[in-house]
């Protein structure tokens, strides 16, 4: 009825503003609920403005900041390795690391991701296992060669990203993997002097902000670009051509013999550098897929070992610097064996009287053990000691072990006696190298250093220098065609040693078909340079005394050693004389 009623009067000509429609009544409270309504509302958005605007703006810029502001890491470039020459050992090219946004790739065309996982070497499935929905950034694949990197972004896939990063290359491989050791993903050393200079080799990464628009893509630096600060660069003391002689000497060594494995060490004896440690089995850190253990031990620094006769010299030495005997007294070994506290040692081949001298050459157990019992073994503990026995060595390597010498307090006599020989204590091939620095110096012992030395080391005095002068003599005496090691001899250099065999020790005795063959040397006796430590685990043919499995392995790298180093020749004498029925040593 109402709208008939405007329908007329609109028809009538009356004015819009005076229709009847407008003229209705709405009630007072209903039009006040409204206005509050409305005033509220304004209320609450000048509020919400002015809390946005005043009181919470860092965080909304902080939120915002996020959305379009990046902070990306500069990587430093790890330092170099180098040898003692200046050979580089271990150096760092760049790769890159492919990254994804799993939600952009994904959106790719299938035949583009069949690409994308062909390239990354990867299953279709292994690839979009990667590219897990509910990960907003995840690593395809790290250390990407820069050659397969330019064919990935060839393919134009949004939400594909490159992260420039460093790949340890290693040019000498297996020869120097020991000493190097290797670094993973992260360019975090792992082994060898990659972690034990890890401080030194990393750097300090740098940083630059920018702004990044919603591709990805960077339009801007917001911020002072932070520069990295590349690692340093570490120079071993190790000489690469002796690395090399030793490794290939070694490796020789462990196939002629048919051992189970080998290790080499050799000295510096004017300033305790390593000049070359080998292992083998070894490893190439250029390629690690599928190590074993035994690749990977460092069994220089990690094994030990009953040193057997490589021992006798110690109480020897002792004996004479306590004035208790000389190079010539007589010491009656018939009938060639001894029982103490119930327990009898013996010699393989019974000398009867021998001088000091002798017993050194002829390497006799029952000589050795007679002149051992002299001394309190107190005082044979401190020379021990002294010597670096039972200690880890203080090098910075890692994995350096201490070895096995008990306190002297509970030695009982029979035990002192079969230390006297090596047996009842272990030691490291690098430890019984190093203790042999009393004899091949002027009685003193000085650290030892995989770093190239600048200056020559302080020794710490062990035994006299007329005791080290007579224990050289001896030593010499050990090579000859009368003792047990002729097979040492180098051609124009005198050389001296001391062989050792023991038997392999297993939980509640000894496993009497497996040996472990050593010899430690120096050369040349006129003037000794050089330690070789040689260590032949588990030979497996005819021969497994250390002058026939370990005292080769020393005169092939002393031969090559000594001429790469410039050594002069103190001996005439180039015609080496090897007895076939040689002195067998004892066990």
């Amino acid at each position: 009825m109402k709208k008939n009623s405007a329908r007329v009067a609109a028809g009538q000509g009356v004015p819009f503003c005076k229709s009847p429609m407008l003229s209705v009544k709405l009630p007072s409270g209903r039009s006040r609920f409204v206005m509050f309504l409305l005033f509220a509302a304004f209320a609450a958005l000048i509020g919400r403005a002015l809390w946005l605007q005043g009181i919470s703006t860092a965080f909304l810029q902080k939120k915002g900041e996020l959305r379009y502001a990046h902070t990306l890491e500069l990587p430093a470039t790890r330092g170099r390795i180098t040898d003692r020459n200046g050979e580089v050992l271990a150096s760092s090219l760049p790769v890159k690391g492919i990254w994804a946004v799993p939600e952009d790739v994904l959106a790719a065309g299938r035949g583009q991701l069949k690409e994308l996982a062909k390239l990354l070497d990867l299953s279709e499935d292994e690839l979009y296992k990667k590219l897990d929905k509910e990960r907003s950034l995840v690593y395809l694949k790290r250390q990407v060669e820069p050659a397969l990197a330019d064919k990935i972004a060839a393919l134009k896939i949004d939400g594909i990203e490159m992260r420039k990063e460093y790949k340890r290359y290693y040019p000498q491989g297996e020869v120097m993997a020991h000493v190097v050791g290797f670094t993973n993903a992260e360019d975090m050393g792992q082994e060898g002097i990659e972690l034990a200079q890890q401080k030194n080799l990393v750097g300090q990464p740098g940083s630059r902000r920018v702004i990044k628009d919603r591709l990805g893509r960077i339009v801007e630096d917001i911020a002072t670009r932070n520069e990295p600060r590349d690692g340093k660069e570490v120079v071993l003391s190790i000489d690469s051509k002796l690395q090399y002689i030793a490794s290939t000497q070694l490796k020789d060594a462990v196939a002629k013999f048919k051992a189970k494995a080998g290790a080499v060490v050799v000295l510096d004896v004017k300033t305790g550098e390593v000049l070359a440690l080998a292992n083998y089995p070894t490893f190439n850190p250029n390629e690690r897929a599928g190590l074993s253990g035994a690749q990977l031990r460092n069994r220089v620094m990690t094994d030990t070992f009953e040193p057997g006769s490589t021992m006798k010299p110690f109480p020897v030495a002792l004996a004479m610097d306590t004035k208790r005997i000389t190079p010539n007294t007589v010491i009656q070994t018939a009938p060639g064996r001894m029982t103490i506290s119930g327990r009898t040692i013996g010699d393989a081949h019974p000398h009867g009287a021998m001088t000091v001298s002798q017993i050194i050459q002829k390497s006799s157990n029952v000589g050795t053990a007679k002149i051992t019992l002299q001394i309190p073994a107190q005082e044979f503990w401190d020379e021990l000691t002294s010597a670096g026995f039972g200690q880890a060595p203080r090098f910075g390597f890692p994995g350096a072990v201490a070895g096995r010498l008990r306190p002297a307090k509970s030695w009982r006599p029979i035990e002192q006696a079969t230390m006297s020989y090596g047996h009842g204590i272990s030691v490291s091939l690098i430890q019984l190298a190093r203790s042999y620095m009393i004899f091949a110096r002027e009685g003193d012992i000085i650290p030892l250093s995989f770093l190239k030395v600048n200056e020559l080391p302080k020794g710490q005095s062990v035994i006299s220098p007329k005791t080290a002068h007579d224990m050289r003599v001896m030593l010499e005496s050990v090579v000859s065609p009368e003792g047990t090691a002729p097979k040492a001899q180098v051609p124009g250099y005198r050389v001296g040693g001391k062989t050792g065999t023991a038997y392999k020790p297993v939980r509640g005795g000894y496993d009497k078909s497996k040996y472990i063959g050593s010899f430690v040397g120096m050369a040349p006796m006129s003037d000794p340079r050089i330690i070789i430590a040689v260590m032949i685990d588990e030979p497996g043919g005819f021969f497994h005394y250390g002058g026939d499995v370990a005292a080769p392995t020393f005169s092939a790298v002393a031969a090559n050693a000594l001429r790469s180093l410039n050594v002069a020749p103190d001996s005439t004498i180039t015609n080496i004389i090897i007895p076939t029925d040689g002195v067998q040593e004892n066990m």
